[in-house]
């Protein structure tokens, strides 16, 4: 009898132990959807299939534009809208949102919405920041490495648009949480539309026209402590190149969205990239789902420590 007792205690601190262990995990997808995912027939249905064979934890979305709280409710999680309080949540102006299925802690509001905005949110009793954002395509070159400039010339190109002028607007909200990461951490994700600099090192150099080009635009970033989880996780950009932006028939191929983190509370375990063309099918799980964006996504699991 006493053995059985102790046996069955076993067993269950045992399982218990395991529970808290796969407790600790969740996934973060990034992903913009395309225009609220309006472009395809039943485009939202088919981006629902998509979330949920990939069932991550937390979307940080994209061209919402009205389709998000739509898609939330049909998972079942709840929404947030990077917008001023009081918009309504179907409101198709609105960029970015934030899906959870974990509860909401307090709002990260900035003065520029429509790139930059967050939530807190509340993942077994630990706060964490997290950020959905969009940069401007421009300036935008399907190959860069045939303007026929150098890298610093580049450099001085990528600044010529609107997208640094976006960064250098957000940029102040992002190095006030960056440097609070360590007691809250923080998690970026979404659509920086530039190529990253450690996609353009000395290891791709044959492939990118003898060029290695630090791009300011990931580089800032990681200036300020943010780790990208796809190329730290995935660290060869010629096996694993990431692509998450190609038009078909064209030489655009690119990758453009991602997810960051910094804090010593938080570690990513995988991170995994996704891309099909525009209305074509998705195979995941053994299911064909129709794709109805043209931006590829990124998925990143973390444990908390």
């Amino acid at each position: 009898m006493k053995f059985t007792i102790f046996f069955l205690t076993l067993t269950f601190l045992c399982f218990n132990c395991e529970a808290q262990k796969q407790a600790e995990i969740f996934k973060v997808m990034s992903w913009n959807i395309l225009h609220g995912a309006n472009d395809s027939e039943d485009g939202k249905a088919h981006a629902v299939q998509i979330i949920r064979e990939i069932n991550p934890d937390i979307i940080l979305m994209v061209e919402t534009y009205g389709s998000g709280k739509e898609i939330a409710d049909s998972l079942g999680y709840n929404f947030h809208l990077i917008a001023p309080e009081g918009i309504a949540l179907n409101d198709k102006s609105v960029n970015l949102s934030i899906i959870s299925r974990y509860p909401f802690g307090e709002r990260i509001d900035t003065e520029f919405p429509f790139y930059l905005g967050g939530r807190e949110v509340i993942i077994h009793k630990q706060k964490i920041r997290l950020f959905s954002n969009w940069f401007h395509y421009l300036p935008w070159e399907n190959e860069p490495e045939n303007l026929g400039k150098t890298a610093a010339e580049l450099l001085v190109w990528e600044r010529s648009g609107a997208k640094y002028e976006m960064i250098q607007k957000v940029l102040p909200y992002l190095k006030k949480y960056a440097a609070q990461a360590d007691s809250i951490p923080m998690i970026l994700g979404g659509d920086l539309n530039t190529p990253s600099h450690l996609d353009w090192g000395k290891d791709t150099k044959k492939i990118h026209n003898n060029l290695v080009v630090p791009w300011y635009s990931t580089k800032v970033l990681a200036d300020i402590g943010l780790v990208d989880t796809y190329r730290t996780l995935n660290p060869n950009p010629i096996t694993h190149p990431g692509i998450t932006w190609h038009t078909k028939g064209e030489n655009d191929d690119h990758r453009i969205d991602y997810i960051f983190y910094k804090s010593p509370k938080l570690k990513a375990l995988k991170s995994e990239s996704y891309k099909v063309f525009f209305n074509e099918p998705i195979k995941l799980n053994g299911k064909e789902i129709l794709y109805p964006s043209d931006h590829g996504f990124v998925v990143t699991t973390f444990k908390i420590k």
